[in-house]
């Protein structure tokens, strides 16, 4: 009786190791773009809410550490901002570097405008 080889002895897309391989180089590279992006956010979500104290600094914490993609951290972003709620410069910068990351994921994030008709 022979035993299966291991998932990651098998070659080709079986071993699932290779689906971050498919596509048109482009493709790839939009997508690792796109990843380092989501990390260099992640990562200063990370460090906003290290300070934020208590039960709503711990469960903040553990929502952005269970972050897989950016839609996560935009959901975030109001629990966050509100507890950042100071008015020190640091705070302050904490919370321009929040929202330039949110802003270079989701370009349209911005404050809304109102309505203006086309004509």
């Amino acid at each position: 009786m022979q035993t299966p080889a291991p998932r990651h002895f098998l070659s080709g897309p079986a071993n699932g190791l290779a689906f971050h391989a498919i596509g048109m180089p482009q493709e790839r590279a939009a997508r690792e773009a796109a990843r380092r992006a989501f990390v260099e956010m992640k990562q200063r979500f990370i460090d906003a809410v290290a300070e934020v104290e208590g039960t709503r600094g711990h469960w903040l914490r553990h929502q952005v550490r269970q972050t897989q993609e950016p839609v996560d951290l935009w959901l975030l972003r109001g629990a966050v901002y509100a507890a950042l709620g100071g008015h020190d410069p640091d705070t302050l910068r904490l919370r321009l570097d929040l929202h330039r990351a949110l802003d270079s994921v989701f370009p349209d994030s911005g404050e809304l405008t109102p309505f203006l008709p086309l004509a």
